[in-house]
């Protein structure tokens, strides 16, 4: 199953789950006047985190709601009237944010009326993990993925409403959206309970989506995962998310990628990194062996005269695709030697001699070799 790509409520107001009606209340002014687009004029981020304020706001400020995501998480509260996200409409300006927290003074001090009708809504990004070899890595691969996500009810089209009936306007609102509440001389808005602040309700609910105007479905895609791809690469689907609300269109299906570590090869960027062994004669008369590629081949390496335990032999080309570009990484090859366990008499004897020429220690060679 993806998994929707939100963050935790408590956590963006920067409050515990025990918090208490005021104790979110306040949390809320702060966060909502730091990041208020009025007070950060062109700031992308900060307009991203209000949103997510706000969103959040919602929820833990209407004990129902609070109640179900307390219990269910984001799931409990998808679909409640628009704010299983952000409701873009819910503060047009640092007034409606006094309004909503403080009340309006005096019956109107900071606040106004609500705008227009609600704003499109965009729906949730989702999120999918997919694992490959090294090697389909190398090659590049289409992956069939299979993930269920939130769509139009095809029985009603998404209105919520069942056949021959229809959404008419919220009588509690207006269709405004919101609803004020009056004591003594302060007055609160919130949305409206009975249309979720959407300024609209059905005469008789679709039966198939209980009139939320959604439902989830199956899908089946293919990705086209690039050659050269490495672990933790996001491939995004534009439009595989969740729908939105209001005519705000699909959020993104975001593919994270995962690749499996090699039993022979290992990597470091485009490059290929392997042990090779060679004999004490090649290392020092020099050679050649055969070294796998990830390709499944087997391309000769020449072994100079004189290569050192430790020594690195590349051969250019022979490593990952560059992801993106032209060309491909190299194979680099860690030489070591290696060293019998059991000699042969024959191997002791030469080897024996090789320590005399050389000016080592018989000793030596006993101790290594018995």
């Amino acid at each position: 199953m993806p998994t929707t790509m939100k963050e935790d409520y408590y956590k963006i107001l920067g409050i515990e789950r025990s918090a208490t009606e005021s104790e979110i209340k306040s949390a809320f002014r702060k966060q909502a006047m730091k990041y208020h687009p009025d007070r950060n004029p062109g700031d992308k981020q900060a307009e991203e985190q209000f949103k997510k304020v706000n969103e959040a706001f919602s929820v833990l400020s209407d004990p129902q709601k609070k109640q179900m995501y307390d219990q269910y998480g984001h799931e409990g509260v998808a679909g409640a009237g628009g704010f299983g996200g952000f409701n873009a409409n819910g503060f047009g300006d640092i007034g409606d944010i006094f309004s909503s927290v403080f009340g309006d003074v005096f019956g109107g001090g900071f606040g106004g009326t609500r705008r227009g009708a609600p704003r499109p809504q965009r729906g949730e990004d989702l999120k999918w993990d997919v694992t490959l070899t090294l090697e389909e890595a190398f090659a590049g691969k289409e992956i069939p993925v299979e993930y269920t996500r939130l769509d139009n009810c095809s029985a009603c089209d998404g209105s919520g409403a069942a056949p021959g009936s229809a959404r008419k306007t919220c009588r509690s609102c207006g269709g405004s959206g919101v609803v004020t509440y009056s004591q003594g001389f302060f007055s609160m808005r919130q949305v409206c309970p009975d249309c979720g602040g959407r300024g609209t309700v059905v005469e008789k609910p679709c039966s198939a989506c209980r009139g939320s105007g959604t439902q989830r479905v199956k899908e089946k895609i293919t990705v086209k995962v690039p050659a050269g791809v490495r672990s933790g690469v996001t491939l995004r689907v534009s439009n595989g998310g969740d729908i939105g609300t209001n005519g705000g269109g699909f959020g993104d299906l975001y593919v994270e990628v995962h690749v499996k570590e090699h039993k022979i090869f290992r990597r470091e960027g485009d490059d290929l990194v392997l042990d090779a062994q060679i004999t004490y004669p090649q290392a020092v008369l020099g050679g050649s062996i055969k070294v796998p590629t990830i390709e499944g081949k087997e391309v000769e390496l020449d072994i100079p005269k004189g290569t050192q335990f430790g020594s690195v032999l590349k051969m250019q080309g022979n490593g990952m695709p560059k992801l993106g570009k032209k060309g491909f990484g190299d194979l680099r090859v860690n030489i070591q030697i290696e060293v019998p366990k059991k000699p042969t008499t024959r191997q002791k004897e030469l080897l024996e001699e090789l320590a005399k020429e050389t000016g080592g220690k018989k000793s030596f060679f006993k101790e290594l070799f018995g």
